[in-house]
């Protein structure tokens, strides 16, 4: 038996506790720190030509993960946010793993939003992230989480602290979750929650990123730096959450 993260269930010598991120990384900066959508297309031609570093399953649409993290584009999330946004540096975006089931989702957004409350930060507002998985395997497929986005504030926060205190409230959203064993909880995950770097990433192939996340091809996404990573599992497992390590 599995669970519902695609991880089999701790049994004889195999603990899931056990898995670990691996394998294939690539970098590519604009020394000049110029942002531009050239970097971040070239960032996933890195990536797909990361292909030899990762592994599929029976199903050959099923990668290990892949993932692609850029700095902030603030003047696309500007234009396609629903609600102001603070002068950059003064807020942060992060992209969360949510349960399908949509009472599940609720009960996960709730203690995020109040962990990051308790910190000190300011919620600015959530964001659905279009997604599209008619590329992906089945098993990506049969455990693929709601892609969602947010945006958080400085709030009460000092500006030097403030990266810290989203760390914070990050590590204790998610345990809280773990810990309280909360329904679907398995499938929430924050993909990284900063606010300098963004990262996209999912159980994918190389080559499905940014038909999975078909933003990644919007001219207006803009970088200076591209850092990628393709997995391989080794004796491990392909899950959502073990894509891109580095956040």
């Amino acid at each position: 038996m599995t669970s519902h993260n695609g991880m089999p269930r701790a049994q004889g010598l195999y603990d899931p506790a056990n898995e670990h991120d691996n394998c294939g990384v690539g970098f590519i900066a604009n020394i000049k720190g110029r942002k531009s959508h050239c970097i971040v297309k070239r960032g996933i031609e890195i990536l797909c030509n990361l292909t030899h570093r990762g592994a599929v399953g029976a199903d050959p649409l099923d990668g290990d993960g892949a993932g692609l993290m850029i700095q902030i584009p603030d003047t696309y999330y500007r234009e396609i946010c629903d609600f102001d946004l603070p002068k950059p540096g003064e807020y942060s975006a992060g992209i969360v793993f949510l349960p399908q089931d949509k009472a599940c989702r609720e009960a996960c957004i709730a203690t995020l939003d109040r962990e990051l409350s308790r910190v000190g930060c300011r919620l600015l507002g959530w964001r659905e992230i279009q997604t599209d998985s008619s590329t992906i395997g089945r098993n990506a497929r049969s455990v693929e989480p709601r892609v969602m986005q947010i945006f958080v504030g400085l709030g009460e926060v000092e500006a030097h602290r403030f990266e810290l205190m989203l760390y914070l409230a990050r590590k204790r959203a998610e345990n809280t979750i773990r810990n309280d064993n909360l329904a679907g909880g398995e499938l929430f995950y924050i993909c990284s929650l900063s606010s300098r770097t963004i990262l996209y990433k999912g159980m994918l192939l190389s080559e499905q990123l940014n038909t999975f996340y078909p933003e990644l091809d919007d001219e207006r996404l803009v970088s200076a730096i591209a850092f990628v990573h393709q997995r391989y599992s080794t004796n491990t497992f392909p899950t959502w959450d073990l894509a891109q390590p580095f956040r």
